[in-house]
């Protein structure tokens, strides 16, 4: 009898009811909303306000918003930290207490972000406050992921947990609409002089609106029985133990796997939903109120894709269908920025939307596969460290290198074979990766106990 079927699924618990599970459903969205509509806002405002805002001129447009970026890419330096400390503390403590902590956190610092003073103001502070800001965003973020899709996960079907626990990942693109359409309406309603000047700033102060939204429906929810039980078996453990080295120690290839995983998806997502937005803006010389408008429709049919993908997952498979993303994931960049180069809005709105499709049969997938990777005694870890540890190397640089990039050669065709490049680690990845849909997870901490007593 092979490892899989070992832990297939069994007759055992069936889990909350389904009203129960769209309440735990929408109370981890609310947080992933609300901390992805203030990331995502970030990733947005450095091309269109923070370049010109908060930084000195370079020598061409390329040079601010390259420099903006690089603060974007302090925010993924700290989400691994965040996801080490928060994955500790949560798989100790409880997903529940760790995601309110984390989502007054980023909501607080994106606040504050719409409370600095301006490069002309206070110089070289400006941008030095806002790395600051930036890194405590990253760091809550950080932590959030794991402790929200687990919180689903665990309380999910087993042969339906690839569909539930994609509901989260949905929050991104429902956290990234709900930015769009705020910019959309400063922009569409204030002159560019207004909104560089003070309209930018409403947008992040909304933030506090929305995190008390999402903080109020976070305290309606508890943590996964199978989570509370396995709390109270292993107390002694992690008494004297520390999740992320355990977790390191025992299960190295599932974090491995799960940074492969990660690769390819991360630095395409970057590339279609942030480094677009500058090609389109400079090399394009697209208007900032069309481009709103196409992410708009691109992250409405995200949000709707990202669900069916989930749902595909459980019923062939986690692998075919995260294989079939990232295959497709390699070949978009050297058709889509020629779609771009053609001006034509509707093409130029089509490129983005099949990226974010292609992008969700990978995405979709992650919060099941990599839970099913790890047992629930440190799964908040495992989850963290190899979901979060990749973004350093991938999201946080790609839009970088993509502006470095297209500033050297002047053409997308070596951003597309960087992209490519990215989606083969991934390819590789889902090959070594074991097939997890419909696995147990009981079953998959009794292995755990089995191994840990010997």
């Amino acid at each position: 009898m092979s490892v899989r079927d070992t832990l297939r699924a069994t007759d055992g618990d069936p889990g909350p009811t389904t009203a129960g599970l769209r309440r735990v459903v929408s109370a981890s969205m609310a947080g992933t909303v609300v901390e992805w509509y203030e990331f995502f806002l970030y990733g947005t405002a450095a091309t269109l306000v923070f370049s010109k805002v908060f930084f000195a001129k370079g020598t061409s447009d390329l040079d601010a918003i390259l420099a903006a970026f690089i603060t974007y890419a302090v925010g993924f330096a700290a989400r691994p930290l965040g996801g080490i400390v928060f994955g500790h503390f949560g798989d100790r403590y409880g997903r529940k207490k760790l995601l309110q902590f984390s989502l007054l956190l980023v909501g607080s610092a994106t606040f504050l972000m719409g409370c600095l003073p301006t490069f002309a103001q206070i110089g070289y502070w400006a941008p030095a406050l806002l790395v600051a800001l930036r890194f405590i965003q990253g760091f809550a973020v950080g932590g959030e992921w794991g402790g929200a899709v687990l919180l689903v996960a665990e309380h999910s079907p087993d042969r339906s947990r690839g569909f539930w626990a994609s509901w989260p990942q949905a929050g991104v693109p429902a956290g990234n609409l709900l930015a769009t359409v705020v910019l959309l309406v400063l922009t569409s309603t204030l002159s560019d002089a207004a909104f560089l000047s003070w309209g930018w700033r409403v947008a992040f102060w909304l933030s506090a609106v929305v995190v008390l939204v999402g903080y109020y429906i976070r305290t309606k929810v508890t943590d996964a029985p199978i989570f509370l039980a396995a709390q109270r078996e292993a107390e002694q453990i992690k008494a004297t133990s520390f999740s992320v080295v355990e977790v390191l120690k025992r299960y190295p290839r599932g974090v491995f796997t799960a940074m492969g995983l990660r690769f390819g998806e991360n630095i395409m997502y970057y590339l279609v939903v942030t480094f677009s937005i500058t090609y389109l803006k400079v090399h394009v010389g697209a208007d900032t109120k069309t481009i709103l408008w196409w992410l708009l429709a691109a992250h409405a049919v995200h949000f709707a894709a990202i669900p069916l993908a989930g749902h595909l997952s459980d019923r062939f498979g986690r692998r075919p269908v995260y294989l079939v993303g990232a295959l497709t994931a390699g070949t978009w960049g050297f058709f889509a920025f020629p779609m771009m180069d053609s001006g034509n809005h509707l093409v130029i709105m089509s490129a983005i939307i099949v990226g974010l499709v292609f992008h969700a049969l990978m995405y979709a997938a992650q919060p099941a596969i990599m839970a099913e990777m790890f047992p629930t005694r440190m799964r908040y870890s495992g989850v963290s460290l190899g979901y979060q540890v990749t973004s350093i190397v991938a999201g946080s640089l790609a839009p970088i290198i993509a502006v470095r990039l297209l500033d050297s050669f002047g053409s997308s065709v070596p951003i597309a074979s960087y992209l490519a490049a990215a989606a083969a680690v991934t390819v590789v990845a889902v090959l070594f990766a074991r097939e997890t849909s419909g696995l147990d997870l009981q079953a998959v901490d009794r292995a755990d106990a089995e191994v840990t007593a010997r």
